[in-house]
């Protein structure tokens, strides 16, 4: 019977790389862009970023800070979402159409 195994891993404090980990990353960063074979990765086209779409999953960073809006648009967020949850996250999410609509007007 086998015996499952379970590691923890940090990510912002990953554990030091090892002798051989130093050596690989050494020799990599040695090789000239030359000695890389790409013969099997296909161009990409002009075609190909224009159909290209972002990270489904990719989420910005946000950042924290104080905002001062009217106590009507906040009311009005607060009662058009669910239990007035996530009213914050339906405010970004109108100022985020704002900002590529403007975007895409200049550009």
């Amino acid at each position: 019977m086998s015996k499952t195994v379970r590691y923890k891993f940090n990510p912002t404090n990953p554990p030091p790389l090892t002798e051989a980990q130093k050596a690989e990353i050494a020799a990599l960063k040695a090789r000239s862009e030359d000695d890389i074979d790409t013969s099997d990765i296909p161009e990409l086209t002009e075609e190909f970023w224009q159909r290209a779409v972002r990270n489904p999953y990719f989420k910005p960073i946000k950042q924290q800070l104080t905002l001062r809006l009217d106590s009507d648009v906040v009311a009005w967020f607060k009662e058009h979402t669910p239990e007035g949850r996530g009213y914050q996250s339906a405010i970004n999410k109108a100022l985020r159409e704002y900002v590529t609509k403007q975007d895409r007007k200049a550009g």
